[in-house]
């Protein structure tokens, strides 16, 4: 079986040294975080052409895990490399309208959010979203009408907000189980833990 590249897909502001992210390419062989983006800044195209150079650079098929504002680049570069898709791990996605294609977007902004430009129909590789229910991120019914759109399971790991280092998601074998969960699902080989 062919081996997998793990792509970590941080979001807004990344994720510092204790986050789960960090905590998980610590632990498996031959992961990689995206590269080329300024993390203070979430300009959406910038971010997505440089995770669609990452995923056209990758030898192998691509397992993208991805959080927050990270998710929302993850799903629209999956969809148009989606046969280059292992799997998409989806962990808190950030609501799209809080975003414009510039940025973090105001509320009242007349400025267009960032909806339209994720897959309106089921994902066609295979995903897996983590959610909260107390995330100031996203609101519970915004994920469940996500995850209808797409046909996506859903895991609710109950009031853990953000699922980040502020909320307490350093190390989180959890979401390693739920990593694997995700590729046993789609036979991919198993993790290679360092």
């Amino acid at each position: 079986m062919m081996a997998i590249q793990i792509l970590m897909v941080p979001g807004y502001q990344g994720s510092g040294a204790g986050h789960w992210q960090t905590w998980m390419e610590q632990h498996i062989s031959g992961t990689r975080r995206l590269g080329g983006v300024c993390w203070e800044q979430p300009v959406f195209d910038l971010w997505r052409h440089a995770l669609e150079n990452a995923i056209a650079q990758s030898a192998s098929s691509v397992c993208l895990v991805a959080h927050s504002f990270g998710c929302l680049v993850a799903l629209s570069a999956a969809y148009q490399h989606s046969e280059r898709m292992a799997g998409v791990l989806l962990v808190a996605p950030a609501d799209p309208q809080h975003f414009s294609a510039k940025g973090l977007r105001e509320p009242a902004s007349p400025e267009a959010d960032l909806t339209s430009v994720l897959p309106a129909h089921p994902l066609p590789f295979p995903a897996l979203l983590v959610a909260s229910t107390n995330d100031p991120w996203m609101h519970p019914a915004r994920i469940h009408a996500w995850t209808k759109t797409w046909q996506c399971p859903m895991v609710n790991i109950g009031a853990a907000g953000h699922i980040n280092e502020a909320s307490g998601f350093g190390p989180w074998p959890q979401g390693m189980n739920f990593l694997r969960v995700l590729l046993t699902g789609c036979n991919a080989p198993a993790l290679r833990c360092a």
